[in-house]
């Protein structure tokens, strides 16, 4: 999801709470501070050798104590407001940065109205080979049992 349609549907239900259920299907406790908002670069080479770089909007998210804490989407729209000096640009997808077990980022994929809330749905960010055409290693796709060239 990219953060300009994130502002939309926040913008667009501004008296209503924020759901996150993460991927294996539990949620992050409704209770849940936005402690960050930042827009993250990744410069890098792939194992091709090509120079690439990828930006995100990054939404840390933390839970404290205070479980009578709630922001409702409104104000959610409005710490984004506050942070657009930094993300720079609206055409950004948007990463949920969550602390369960392990310190993980996960991409937003799927926004669902509810009569009390706004769920975010998150998935896990997968790892890829970037230059399949040139590595040149024949593996085989534990999913789909094709072989297929990667690193």
């Amino acid at each position: 999801m990219q953060l300009d349609e994130f502002r939309s549907i926040l913008s667009a239900s501004p008296d209503l709470n924020l759901q996150l259920m993460l991927p294996d299907g539990s949620f992050v406790p409704p209770h849940f501070h936005v402690a960050e908002v930042g827009r993250v670069q990744k410069d890098f080479i792939d194992c091709g050798g090509t120079t690439r770089s990828v930006s995100a909007c990054v939404l840390q998210v933390w839970v404290a104590g205070d479980v009578d804490h709630r922001l409702t989407c409104g104000r959610r729209t409005r710490i984004l407001s506050m942070a657009e000096s930094v993300l720079r640009s609206e055409n950004l997808p948007v990463d949920v940065e969550y602390e369960g077990t392990l310190v993980s980022q996960f991409p937003v994929v799927a926004v669902e109205a509810t009569s009390s809330a706004i769920l975010l749905k998150v998935s896990v960010k997968p790892t890829n080979c970037l230059a399949q055409d040139r590595c040149g290693l024949e593996i085989v796709d534990s999913e789909c049992g094709s072989q297929t060239g990667c690193c």
